[in-house]
């Protein structure tokens, strides 16, 4: 501001992009284009609005867990650090396939084969991959609109019993009606760290919701919820032996598989259920 109290210095172009960078991040899920349109309009800077968008938009995609249809149409991709392999290639783990992504567009562009180091060792992919096909059929169920995907987080390189490893749950849905005024999502990323030595996994959730209802008005709910818990191996024995399991299970991989299976059934996924219809997402 000049010293006689008259109108403040222009801005610069630095300070134009941060300007629009926060504007463009703190888009309403889905709306985020229509955003941009505005800011570009009211920048009149197509410079500062092309370094804006470039910086916004891939951390944009992120925090909302967007997910892009594949190229090849074998299904979707969601753009998470989890998979970031770099700023424009991330994994879609189901199809061990790495996808380039043009995150102004919101597109896939390519596609190319994962490399054995982007992917885990196939004794933990075999964890990943039935941890993956059982909360697939569950989003399926839950979410009309909702993608998920699995991830190894650390320890991809474990060959066989005797280490430590993680993994990470990535659950996102969204719900866009614009004509009607009104977009939401879900967004959910359960991280669960198995403890060899303590025969524990620790299971940590964190919930996040939002909604944007504009028709005559501008009303917004953005909230999130953590979560936490962790279970031993014993809770595993207690459930097979009521049931009438072999203990030899124990043994094998499929263990934990099934043991993370009724965590989640336990801890989660009633909740997620119930609250995603108070959101009308079912």
């Amino acid at each position: 501001m000049s010293d006689d109290g008259g109108a403040g210095e222009p801005l610069s172009g630095d300070q134009k992009r941060e300007i629009a960078v926060w504007f463009l991040a703190n888009a309403p899920t889905g709306e985020i284009h229509y955003v941009a349109k505005d800011v570009r309009a009211l920048l009149g800077d197509d410079a500062a609005y092309e370094a804006a968008a470039a910086e916004a938009y891939p951390e944009y995609n992120k925090t909302h867990l967007v997910s892009l249809e594949l190229p090849d149409r074998s299904g979707d991709i969601i753009i998470t650090t989890y998979g970031e392999i770099d700023r424009n290639n991330y994994l879609d783990p189901r199809t061990a396939q790495i996808a380039t992504v043009d995150h102004v567009k919101q597109t896939c562009t390519k596609l190319r084969p994962a490399t054995d180091e982007e992917l885990p060792s196939g004794y933990i992919e075999e964890f990943r991959n039935a941890i993956d096909y059982e909360v697939s059929n569950y989003v399926g169920e839950a979410y009309p609109k909702g993608v998920s995907a699995v991830y190894c987080t650390n320890g991809k390189d474990v060959e066989e019993p005797g280490a430590d490893f993680g993994l990470a749950v990535v659950i996102s849905a969204a719900k866009r009606s614009p004509r009607n005024f009104c977009n939401g999502s879900w967004r959910s990323i359960w991280t669960l760290e198995f403890s060899y030595a303590f025969q524990l996994v620790e299971i940590k959730g964190k919930i996040q919701v939002d909604a944007h209802y504009f028709e005559e008005g501008n009303v917004q709910l953005d909230t999130d919820v953590d979560c936490k818990d962790s279970t031993i191996m014993q809770n595993l024995m207690f459930y097979h032996l009521k049931h009438g399991l072999p203990l030899s299970l124990f043994s094998s991989s499929e263990a934990l598989f099934w043991l993370l299976y009724h965590c989640f059934s336990i801890l989660c996924l009633h909740s997620w259920t119930h609250s995603a219809a108070i959101i009308n997402f079912r």
